[in-house]
C-alpha cells in the first residue's frame, strides 16, 4: 500500500476569529483579537493531523477552480499530503465557512455549500484511492454525487480488500440515517459526535444511540462527547469510557475531526483500542486550544508528551434524557 490514510470527504476553506460575541449591527465594525485561515471540514481537518503524526496521508474531495481552492491545496501540500484525487468541479466554488468563534469556543458559523457536493470518483480510480492501509469518510450528508451509492460502493470494495474503514458524518436529520446505513456494513469505527448520532438516531440516551448504530452494522461505534469525553461500543461488547482532558478551550472547530485521525495514528501504530481513543482524545483537545483546525497539534512527539503531562477531568458519560 502507498498510503498509510486516506481521508475522502468534505474539505473546507476556513476563516476564523474571536473572540465574538455578536455580529456587529448595520456598518460598525468590531475588534478581535485573532484572525487565521485553516483547511477544515470532516475529511480535510484529519487529512491534516493524521500528516502531522507522521502517516503518510492521500487527499480525496472536492475544490472549486478559485483562490479558496488555490489555498487548500497550497496548504495540503505544506503537510506533505497527496492531492492527486483533489479535483477541481467545474461551476462549483470551494466550500468554505466564516467561523465566528464565541469567547466559550462555541463556533457558529456561516458556510457556503460547494465543490464537496460536486466531486466524483470514477471507475477508473477506485483503485487509486483503496491504495492504502485506512480509509476514512468523513462528510457523509454533504457529499451530494458520492452519497447517491458511490461512498457505500468504494466502503464495500475496501472491506473486500481488507483495509480498515472509518466513518463520519455531517448530519441534522433523521433523515439522513438513509445516507448512512448502506455504509455502516461495512464500516469498522463510525465516530459521530454526540449531537449527530442524536440526530441520526431520534434517541436521547447514549447506550439506546450506541445499540441503535451497532444494530445498523458498524462493527465498533465511537460517540464523542464534547467535556464528557468519549463512548467506545462494539459487537463483541467491548465497553470503553475516556475522560476528556483538562484544558482551557479556545475553540472547538474540528474537534472531532482530529479525533477521528489520532484515532486512527492508534490503529496505524498497532496500539490497544483504548490507546487510539486517548489519542484521538489528546488530538481534539490539542485542537480545542488553538485558533483553526489543527492549529494546536504538532506531532506525534507533542501529542504523546500532551498525554503524559495532562490531566484528565473526571469520568462523567450520562444520557441526555
Amino acid at each position: 500500500m502507498t498510503f498509510d490514510y486516506t481521508s475522502m470527504g468534505f474539505y473546507t476553506f476556513d476563516a476564523l476569529c474571536r473572540p465574538v460575541t455578536e455580529i456587529p449591527p448595520r456598518g460598525d465594525t468590531y475588534f478581535v483579537e485573532e484572525l487565521t485561515m485553516a483547511v477544515s471540514g470532516a475529511a480535510g481537518s484529519a487529512s491534516i493531523v493524521a500528516a502531522k503524526h507522521g502517516l503518510s496521508v492521500q487527499a480525496v474531495g472536492g475544490i472549486g477552480n478559485d483562490l479558496m481552492g488555490d489555498w487548500v491545496l497550497r496548504r495540503l501540500a505544506d503537510f506533505s499530503i497527496d492531492t492527486g484525487l483533489m479535483q477541481r468541479v467545474p461551476e462549483m466554488t470551494t466550500s468554505s465557512s466564516i467561523v465566528t468563534t464565541r469567547p466559550d469556543g462555541a463556533r457558529p458559523a456561516l458556510h457556503k455549500r460547494g465543490a464537496t457536493a460536486g466531486f466524483y470518483i470514477e471507475d477508473t480510480q477506485i483503485d487509486q484511492v483503496l491504495n492504502t492501509r485506512i480509509l476514512h469518510i468523513g462528510g457523509v450528508g454533504l457529499m451530494d454525487a458520492m452519497d447517491k451509492g458511490r461512498n457505500a460502493e468504494i466502503m464495500a470494495e475496501a472491506r473486500a480488500r481488507g483495509i480498515t474503514t472509518t466513518l463520519d458524518v455531517f448530519a441534522s436529520t433523521p433523515e439522513d440515517l438513509g445516507l448512512i446505513r448502506p455504509l455502516l456494513a461495512n464500516t469498522d469505527v463510525f465516530m459521530p459526535s454526540e449531537e449527530e448520532a442524536m440526530a441520526l438516531s431520534g434517541l436521547t440516551d447514549f447506550e439506546d444511540i450506541a445499540r441503535f448504530l451497532l444494530d445498523q452494522g458498524a462493527r465498533a461505534v465511537i460517540l464523542t462527547l464534547g467535556a464528557q469525553g468519549a463512548m467506545y461500543r462494539d459487537q463483541h461488547g467491548a465497553r470503553i469510557d475516556i475522560p476528556s482532558y483538562a484544558i482551557d478551550v479556545k475553540c472547538t472547530c474540528g474537534c472531532g475531526d482530529c479525533f477521528n485521525a489520532g484515532f486512527a495514528t492508534g490503529l496505524h501504530l498497532g496500539r490497544p483500542i483504548e490507546d487510539c481513543i486517548r489519542l484521538g482524545q489528546a488530538s481534539s483537545a490539542q485542537n480545542a486550544m488553538g485558533l483553526g483546525s489543527q492549529a494546536g497539534v504538532v506531532s506525534l512527539q507533542d501529542t504523546l508528551e500532551f498525554m503524559e503531562k495532562t490531566p484528565l477531568r473526571e469520568a462523567v458519560v450520562e444520557a441526555v434524557g
